[in-house]
């Protein structure tokens, strides 16, 4: 891969910022082999989940969380350490690379491509990332999807990914699974779930966005799904999802997953949860997931 000469440095320059960082084991390593008996067993024995219907204030239209053995390979601790890693304690190395992109860009200038300031160092996003944001893009101001799929998040991400031959759904749902969760599981089963450095393209899973159980308690597991549709080069990610007002682009800074705007008003994170019920509003970093890439999807 040949890079241009400021690129080159500033590279050199972020590896030695990262390689300073002290970044704590936050995201479980998570098994990606088939599963195991065990766990093929536990999903067998456990209680079914009744449908809920309803439709919560990002429209997304799921069932009852299912029991995290549904999810992981490992049973209950894998994904129920990635659901509860608090996105503050993300690794130092989201803080330093958002500040060391942000400083690159001073030398290498504003960037055009939908990978931002990484379009400097890395190759650009793949014909089948590029035909996954096109389709998202289009889709930006739609009320209705598809009747090919639901119009809801996963009904957006769906269609996005069906233009580069992807049906996120083809493997299939387990016993009260909804469709974030089946998309994760997929995801995770391919080895494409990840946490840092995201790319146009991307998938962007989001939990407890709404109370889809309607106990008023944050205990809703993963409800919302987005795709990237590039990363500028303080680190902010703009995603394309479905929320209760249309197909939307919001914003979100995993360096900063608490700040809404800067002090010089720079938007960092979207509200993607609204207050309600004695509850206050969230911001896209409070609620963050994973990501996942498309490649081996």
């Amino acid at each position: 891969m040949l890079l241009r000469r400021s690129s080159l440095v500033i590279l050199l320059s972020l590896g030695s910022l990262v390689g300073c960082a002290h970044v704590p084991d936050v995201a479980p390593k998570m098994a990606l082999g088939p599963r195991t008996t065990e766990t093929v067993a536990a999903s067998r024995g456990a209680p079914s989940v009744a449908a809920v219907g309803a439709e919560g204030a990002l429209g997304v239209k799921a069932e009852a969380p299912p029991p995290l053995e549904f999810v992981t390979p490992e049973g209950r601790e894998g994904l129920a350490a990635l659901m509860e890693a608090d996105p503050r304690e993300l690794p130092e190395e989201a803080g330093v690379i958002a500040a060391a992109l942000e400083a690159a860009a001073l030398f290498t200038g504003p960037t055009r491509g939908p990978g931002g300031f990484w379009d400097e160092l890395l190759p650009p996003p793949s014909k089948q990332a590029r035909g996954i944001v096109a389709r998202a893009a289009q889709l930006v101001g739609a009320r209705r999807l598809d009747r090919s799929v639901p119009n809801d998040c996963s009904g957006l991400v769906r269609l996005a990914y069906l233009q580069a031959g992807i049906d996120l759904v083809a493997h299939g749902f387990l016993a009260g699974e909804n469709a974030v969760t089946g998309i994760f599981r997929r995801a995770q089963a391919a080895g494409a779930v990840h946490r840092l450095n995201p790319r146009p393209g991307d998938l962007a899973f989001f939990k407890e966005t709404y109370d889809r159980n309607r106990d008023g308690k944050r205990n809703d597991g993963m409800t919302h799904i987005a795709v990237v549709e590039r990363v500028d080069p303080d680190g902010t990610v703009t995603f394309i999802h479905r929320g209760g007002k249309g197909v939307a682009r919001s914003h979100m800074n995993l360096a900063f997953p608490t700040v809404h705007r800067q002090a010089k008003g720079t938007l960092l994170n979207d509200y993607i949860r609204p207050a309600s019920k004695g509850l206050r509003a969230y911001l896209a970093g409070e609620l963050f997931v994973a990501f996942a890439s498309p490649g081996g999807l």
